[in-house]
């Protein structure tokens, strides 16, 4: 055979059918599943493969890898028409790009590394009518042996041909960077002639801020880590029709210029949001122990150091000599985002957190251990979680203890309550009920104080709830109760306010009305139904000004459409008497 043998690429014929999808993405579905020398079609392909080795491990390559094979091909009577073990060279090709017949798009793609395997391929996947002068006649069933060497992951990152990512070096485990991540970097960027362009070590950036040019932090989220590849970077992606100038030892990059980049993901330091606008945020210094975390009411031991912006040190606990600073969960014996982001960290665990004034001291200046903070102050704290015990959970209680844990979260959400501190107080009172939820292991009277405690939790959090602007919630709590007491008042009476605030006023009003049947001279729920009264009289005001206006709109819009008909009508020609 020639050493210059052009195949097995597609035949003229096929180039009109590149642009079709070839289900590349969804080879799952159409992977057969064979034994050794068992063969099986290719499902809706007409490809049929025959398995001579197992190949090895669960990955098989995607659309746009570049795959590496060794092939012989022959006709179905045994003639050899090519072969890459003949010449010592594998071929190397894009997988579903069409650089190929689609006979073999389709079956090599169900392979995996190492496999071996016997395609037999039809000729309308092959080179069909036309063939392939002088060595495949027309329509022409083909077979080949192809053993899949390796291949090069390639990625499109943006869907869009912008970045194009190869893999080089596997990175390690299954997680990539996120946006606010501090990751570190070594890259080389070059021109598509060889001219470097930039290059470090050891770049350090925040992906969200970017480092370089857009496509660096477009591919390093992802990337794992110790993963190495090689960016084909677009002008969009690079720097567009600006291009961008020499600066120091870095060359120019001309305008509408494509990039190779060589890029390596050392190391990132994970940053997350501790409450979700964003005003607590943590950034992983030294990763912690196990899963285990602290929950409410689980007593930590911490080390911290606590600095303003300038570098100033407020507050150190724990370092020289000193025993770790201990506190309690959910009890503000902290400040609010110290107290939020303590429940996020692992046993051993270094991290710092950010912690803006909202959750610090706010708009009032606080004297500390080593210096005063400054009203509306953002704090930075390092904190190293040295260990903590949880508070006890309901699985580890017998139900004496659920009842008794039960009634002193329940007396923390009063006191919370009274002090004003509503979110705190749910939480305990939704704690209470969580402990005797389940009951059934309980004795006929603890069945009765469960259900006591359950009722005045879920209507004391429903009141909460009310005062936080909840009221989807605080209906649902309310109804919660009432499933339990229906004829409790209160619960009535709660539900009546959320469902106002609602405006689902016909419900108010059949729980106002039961609640009166209850109670007659209950005054709270007599004013409850006042309010009422007057929001829907003000809905029916509104709703009857709205209706008024539309009407009016409407029929002011069918007098200038008449009048606009009347003027643009063509006048009725004269009737003429031919006889005249």
């Amino acid at each position: 055979m020639e050493d210059d043998f052009d195949f097995p690429t597609t035949s003229a014929a096929d180039n009109d059918e590149m642009d079709l999808d070839t289900g590349m993405d969804d080879y799952p579905e159409q992977v057969p599943t064979l034994t050794v020398g068992e063969e099986k079609e290719i499902v809706k392909t007409g490809v049929k493969k025959k398995l001579l080795k197992e190949g090895e491990g669960w990955e098989r390559p995607n659309k746009g890898d570049e795959v590496e094979v060794h092939y012989v091909g022959t006709l179905l009577d045994g003639t050899q028409f090519d072969s890459s073990r003949d010449r010592g060279t594998p071929f190397k090709f894009k997988l579903g790009q069409g650089q190929v017949i689609k006979g073999w798009d389709e079956g090599i793609k169900t392979m995996k590394k190492s496999e071996k395997a016997l395609l037999t391929i039809p000729p309308e996947m092959a080179y069909g009518e036309s063939g392939s002068p002088p060595t495949i006649p027309s329509n022409a069933t083909l077979q080949f042996e192809v053993e899949l060497l390796s291949w090069i992951s390639v990625k499109d990152i943006c869907k869009d041909g912008g970045i194009f990512k190869k893999i080089h070096v596997e990175g390690q485990g299954w997680q990539n960077p996120k946006d606010l991540d501090e990751v570190l970097v070594k890259y080389e960027a070059r021109l598509e002639d060889g001219t470097l362009v930039s290059k470090s070590e050891g770049a350090e950036f925040t992906v969200t801020d970017g480092y370089f040019c857009p496509a660096v932090s477009k591919a390093v989220k992802t990337m794992k880590k110790g993963e190495k590849a090689q960016l084909t970077v677009k002008p969009q992606y690079a720097f567009g029709e600006s291009g961008k100038p020499a600066s120091g030892s870095e060359a120019a990059v001309p305008p509408n210029t494509t990039l190779q980049i060589t890029l390596e993901l050392l190391s990132w330091k994970t940053v997350s949001e501790v409450t979700d606008d964003k005003k607590v945020l943590k950034k992983i210094l030294k990763e912690g122990e196990g899963y285990e975390r602290p929950n409410d009411g689980a007593m930590v031991q911490v080390k911290l150091i606590g600095k303003l912006s300038d570098g100033t040190l407020f507050v150190k606990k724990g370092y020289d000599e000193e025993a770790p600073y201990e506190f309690k969960v959910d009890e503000e014996q902290v400040i609010d985002g110290l107290d939020r982001a303590v429940k996020t960290m692992k046993k051993g665990e270094i991290a710092l957190i950010t912690i803006r004034p909202e959750y610090a001291f706010g708009s009032s200046e606080s004297l500390q251990d080593l210096a005063t903070v400054p009203a509306n102050s953002t704090l930075y704290y390092e904190v190293e979680m040295v260990s903590f015990v949880k508070e006890k959970e309901s699985w580890d209680m017998n139900t004496a203890e659920k009842t008794e844990a039960a009634g002193k979260k329940k007396e923390e959400g009063n006191a919370l309550f009274k002090a004003g501190k509503y979110e705190r107080a749910s939480k305990r009172y939704e704690k209470a009920v969580k402990f005797i939820e389940y009951d059934s292991a309980f004795g006929e009277e603890e069945k009765k104080q469960a259900k006591a405690l359950k009722i005045t939790g879920n209507l004391n959090n429903a009141a909460c709830k009310l005062k936080l602007k909840d009221f989807k919630q605080a209906e649902k709590l309310c109804t919660k109760v009432l499933e339990l007491d229906s004829r409790n008042v209160k619960a009535l009476y709660r539900r009546a306010q959320a469902h106002i605030q609602l405006v689902d006023l016909e419900l108010a009003e059949a729980d106002i009305k039961k609640a009166l049947e209850i109670e007659p001279d209950n005054r709270e729920v007599k004013m409850e139904y006042k309010i009422l009264k007057e929001k829907v009289k003000e809905y029916n005001r509104r709703d009857a000004q709205f209706f008024g206006n539309m009407f009016a709109k409407m029929n002011k819009m069918e007098q200038v459409k008449a009048k606009n008909a009347a003027v643009k009508q063509d006048p009725v020609p004269m009737a003429v008497d031919s006889k005249a």
